[in-house]
């Protein structure tokens, strides 16, 4: 947190703020004796359970059992951090915020960037209307004036330095504009260029209304890469943000919010009269943006129905699961992304794909069954086999017995058979030590341990990634076997993200970039980090990896003979507990083995 603030003056900017007039600003509030009342922002209803109490400055929904003051409600609303909350009702409140400043520099950088980037956005809607082309583009993709203006879509001319000389005479410095991500610095001629050039461009916002960087889309696709994104900023974190969502907060009072993929999908959907789309920014999904999403109580995942928009959307539903979500699929026909579908079909059509939309589990399922020829025995087998292995993870027994019920009438086997191999262990030798490393099929079906990072494999992930910030060619030989998730330290996992984000996106991580995203409790392992002096021959890189795998396999031996002691001491064991317990004891013996082979 950049500024620490006392009690007495939160309390100050928390007398001065009346809930209620706060909270008008989002419901329609009625006066019914002592207290106001209108719909929920929180979730759908008809009838009004939304109570606000002005004597006591508190809320509290009677039907969804959401309540709290008046920061809990812009927190919760708005999607915003406390401190940001503050600062907004303290400026409502003409209350001036008595703060020790531990980053000045910072904060004026910031603000400096907000600043620039207004500025282009100005630019680029302005260019947008002097230029046919660019125009005629969105008009011809059945994007209408009243959408572009109201996600100020805008326009990057063909030229080298228009928009640096624009920003130039409003007074800011190259420097500056470069750490805005608008400008290139070309070294060997020491001058500066434009990023963006002929380009359709989406400005980026914050929940408050800022713009923290740009989308630019190529509009004949002559100009490569199809779309460019600002690169990260002090400002502008790729996922930890998410395009539209301050558009659907302002336009939309629904509990259903749709994950689409790219600018256009928004603004097709948004011109249709579907307020509630937001997409990511050019990278798979990630956990922060999912938090983004998660006040919302349906989430839906409408992605392009191509192969590329399938493994994009089977990716963000594991990452949704592991953040306990369970989205919705909305199966698009064949070869169609939103934008196309909604010009074909129209809005009543895309809301009956919504009302009959899939579960992860089907879609899943849905994929898999097209792998296979289920007609034939052999296809049968096979596909019993691997959705199979889906199932597993399913936790409520009657979930499961809906899906097995379901496969046994496709494939006529018959349920128990079904049960058989879901339970079965399928996990080979070669599972537990392929590459040097151990992969669990049955992490679902073993409650997970509590355990504590040994210091010799701390110090392992620490040295690997300082080598993988330094040399990149260390990340292109390692990035397909060893991914951010294969660090167990929270701390190293996030900054292993954005380093390989960053290098994916042809960029370099800096430690000042990187410290941004990092708590002030964390800042002194990344400054560690970054400056750890490590050997970088090929054999202490293996050596890192292998040390980080083995100490992986035996947290997971510690997992299983958890479960196996939970098994034996049960005094009532069922057919299930003893053909689990003997599965498990195999597990064990395997996992032995792979540990005396490392």
């Amino acid at each position: 947190m950049s500024y620490l603030y006392n009690e007495d003056i939160i309390n100050e900017v928390r007398d001065k703020s009346d809930i209620v007039d706060t909270i008008s600003k989002y419901v329609d509030l009625k006066k019914l004796g002592s207290n106001h009342k209108g719909l929920c922002p929180f979730h759908s209803e008809k009838t009004p359970s939304f109570t606000v109490s002005e004597e006591k400055q508190i809320f509290h929904c009677f039907g969804c059992g959401e309540g709290g003051d008046v920061f809990s409600f812009l927190m919760k609303l708005e999607n915003l951090e406390f401190i940001d909350v503050l600062k907004m009702l303290a400026d409502d409140a003409h209350v001036e915020l008595e703060k020790k400043n531990v980053n000045s520099e910072l904060e004026k950088t910031k603000n400096t960037l907000y600043e620039i980037n207004r500025e282009a956005g100005i630019y680029f809607y302005r260019n947008l209307f002097n230029n046919r082309r660019a125009y005629d583009y969105l008009i011809n993709r059945d994007i209408d004036k009243a959408t572009i203006k109201t996600f100020g879509v805008g326009y990057a001319s063909d030229s080298w330095n228009s928009l640096l000389d624009y920003l130039k005479d409003k007074n800011y410095t190259e420097v500056d504009i470069e750490k805005a991500g608008l400008v290139t610095h070309h070294k060997k001629t020491n001058r500066y260029f434009d990023k963006f050039r002929d380009r359709i461009m989406f400005p980026i916002m914050n929940t408050r209304g800022k713009i923290i960087g740009f989308g630019g889309r190529s509009i004949d696709n002559s100009n490569q890469p199809k779309y460019l994104n600002s690169p990260e900023t002090p400002v502008f974190s790729k996922r930890n943000n998410l395009y539209a969502l301050n558009v659907v907060k302002k336009n939309s009072r629904s509990d259903k919010i749709i994950l689409v993929e790219g600018y256009m999908d928004v603004l097709a959907l948004y011109k249709y009269g579907i307020l509630n789309s937001v997409a990511s920014l050019g990278t798979a999904l990630t956990e922060n943006q999912v938090e983004l999403l998660k006040r919302y109580k349906e989430i839906y995942i409408c992605y392009d129905s191509d192969n590329a928009g399938k493994k994009a959307t089977s990716k963000a539903i594991d990452v949704m699961k592991n953040m306990s979500i369970r989205p919705k699929i909305i199966p698009l026909p064949e070869n169609l992304d939103p934008d196309d579908f909604m010009k074909k079909h129209g809005v009543s059509e895309f809301e009956n794909l919504m009302e009959n939309s899939l579960t992860s589990i089907d879609f899943k399922i849905n994929q898999k069954k097209k792998m296979y020829n289920i007609k034939s025995y052999q296809g049968k087998i096979d596909f019993v086999k691997d959705v199979s292995v889906l199932l597993r993870g399913i936790k409520s027994p009657v979930e499961l017995e809906v899906y097995v019920d379901k496969i046994s009438k496709e494939t006529d086997i018959p349920s128990s058979v079904i049960k058989q191999e879901i339970n079965k262990d399928l996990v080979k030798k070669s599972d537990f030590v392929s590459n040097n490393k151990y992969k669990s099929s049955v992490k679902d079906v073993i409650s997970p341990v509590q355990y504590k990072i040994k210091p010799a494999h701390l110090s392992a992930e620490k040295e690997l990634l300082s080598l993988i910030i330094k040399n990149k060619d260390i990340y292109v030989n390692i990035k397909d076997k060893f991914k951010p998730e294969d660090f167990l330290d929270g701390t190293n996992r996030k900054l292993a993200e954005l380093v390989y984000d960053s290098y994916n996106n042809n960029e370099d991580l800096t430690q000042v970039q990187a410290l941004e995203h990092f708590e002030e409790t964390e800042q002194n392992r990344i400054k560690e980090i970054f400056n750890l002096r490590v050997n970088k021959d090929t054999k202490a890189i293996e050596d890192y990896i292998k040390n980080i795998n083995y100490n992986k396999i035996a947290i997971e031996k510690e997992n299983i003979k958890k479960q196996i002691n939970i098994l034996d001491s049960k005094t009532d064991k069922t057919s299930e507990d003893i053909e689990l317990f003997n599965e498990l004891c195999l597990k064990l013996i395997q996992i032995d083995k792979g540990l005396k082979i490392n």
